[in-house]
């Protein structure tokens, strides 16, 4: 096969930081055929994957370059609401294996600078102990929780808008998916859950999640919150939300399906 490389038809998706850059008319990500894009390519590249047949090559572009005219920087997660969820899917790819791609340039045993497998695998190798450094993927738990008509949700204390969430947070070592679940909301709201349940997945690339939802009901206990994590969190009736975060994301597909089925049920 050619080398991606040499291709006019290549996508690439350049990074600053956690920003992309994308055409300014539709959001949609440039081709090495665009001439103005070629002085950008000086940094380490790597190749993710194949979309409809064209090769998918990431990098980051140095700080202080400016976009070339047509393009402007988009932060990942404004994406989510203005690319179809198979693009925000490619884009979360990238930006993973970049992040992974920096934070592993040396051994994390014995600290010597790695270099590419031999074999092509995505793969760090240590050439002093042989040790790989494979892509680390971060399990975190989401869930919708329901108590008769009501959903459960809960303002961060990190949220700069009034937008209410899901309860989620980090698998920790040793822990089932469920216990993860059950014990998250004890922590942060103080109340116990019955009949979990699994409900889908998402990657979120913030920077290397992955983001397992469940469905649960409310069995016992008053809300008492963990005031350094949530600003503020209440039962509230299907028909009756708050801001709740962009259709896209895991957390809406949770509340949408749980309101949906409390409608159907209470209406």
């Amino acid at each position: 096969m050619s080398n991606p490389l040499n291709q006019p038809d290549t996508i690439w998706l350049l990074f600053r930081g956690q920003e992309l850059l994308v055409k300014a008319d539709d959001s949609s990500f440039p081709l090495q055929a665009n001439s103005t894009l070629l002085p950008l390519l000086n940094n380490p590249n790597y190749h993710v994957t194949w979309y409809q047949e064209q090769a998918v090559l990431v990098t980051h572009i140095d700080e202080q370059l400016p976009p070339p005219e047509g393009y402007h920087f988009q932060h990942l997660r404004a994406l989510l609401t203005q690319i179809n969820q198979e693009q925000f899917a490619l884009a979360g790819m990238a930006s993973q294996v970049l992040e992974w791609a920096k934070s592993h340039r040396f051994c994390s045993r014995c600290g010597t600078a790695t270099m590419p497998h031999p074999q092509g695998d995505r793969a760090l190798v240590c050439p002093s102990c042989q040790y790989s450094q494979y892509p680390r993927i971060n399990p975190c738990v989401i869930v919708a929780i329901s108590k008769d008509d009501t959903i459960l949700l809960a303002r961060a204390q990190r949220f700069n808008r009034p937008m209410y969430s899901l309860l989620a947070g980090f698998v920790e070592a040793g822990e089932t998916l469920e216990q993860a679940v059950a014990r998250e909301v004890l922590e942060e709201v103080g109340v116990q859950l019955k009949n979990i349940r699994y409900f889908g997945s998402q990657a979120w690339p913030f920077p290397s999640n992955l983001m397992l939802g469940f469905t649960a009901e409310w069995a016992s206990g008053d809300l008492v919150l963990q005031e350094e994590e949530i600003m503020d969190a209440q039962f509230f009736r299907y028909d009756a939300l708050p801001q709740i975060p962009p259709a896209g994301s895991i957390a809406y597909q949770l509340i949408h399906a749980t309101v949906t089925e409390l409608a159907q049920k209470y209406r």
